[in-house]
């Protein structure tokens, strides 16, 4: 696999401007110090219900994603990340405030956790995590059944 060349920011839904809210744009200058490398961030297309149907459409023919690409996914762009590598090559993602439900949330529900559950036979996905009541650092590892994409992260306070 060829080193990665760039990372794509994916941010949660909400419809803040990504150029501005949070830590986005620190993370953007910060890895666009590296020579050679780029960071992409743009407003994702349907910012509040950020359905799969819009988002992973838009990761692949608006910001490429591919094999020699970071994916940085935060909350909700964490989910789309996960189910963007399940049926496409990425050099790893990096997640975020990551989740694996609906949070009992009607607007979570239309967005990208409304596909199947992670290890169902059609989203051929495990994920192991540490609970989220423990304190200082959790550690999620993915393994996706076909060798396209392996990827871990280490989230903390």
């Amino acid at each position: 696999m060829a080193a990665p060349c760039k990372a794509v920011i994916i941010p949660g839904n909400g419809g803040e401007d990504v150029a501005t809210h949070g830590w986005y744009g620190w993370v953007k200058r910060e890895l666009e110090q590296i020579p050679g490398f780029q960071c992409l961030s743009k407003n994702m297309p349907d910012p509040i219900t950020a359905r799969e149907s819009i988002w992973l459409p838009f990761m692949e023919m608006e910001l490429h994603c591919d094999e020699e690409t970071i994916i940085i996914g935060h909350s909700s762009g964490a989910i789309a990340a996960m189910r963007y590598a399940e049926t496409h090559r990425v050099y790893a993602i990096v997640l975020v405030a990551a989740y694996t439900s609906d949070l009992g949330d009607a607007n979570e529900r239309a967005s990208v956790t409304s596909l199947e559950p992670y290890g169902s036979p059609a989203v051929p996905l495990s994920m192991a995590a540490s609970s989220l009541g423990e304190p200082a650092r959790q550690r999620a590892v993915l393994h996706s059944r076909k060798p396209q994409c392996r990827c871990s992260a280490i989230m903390g306070d």
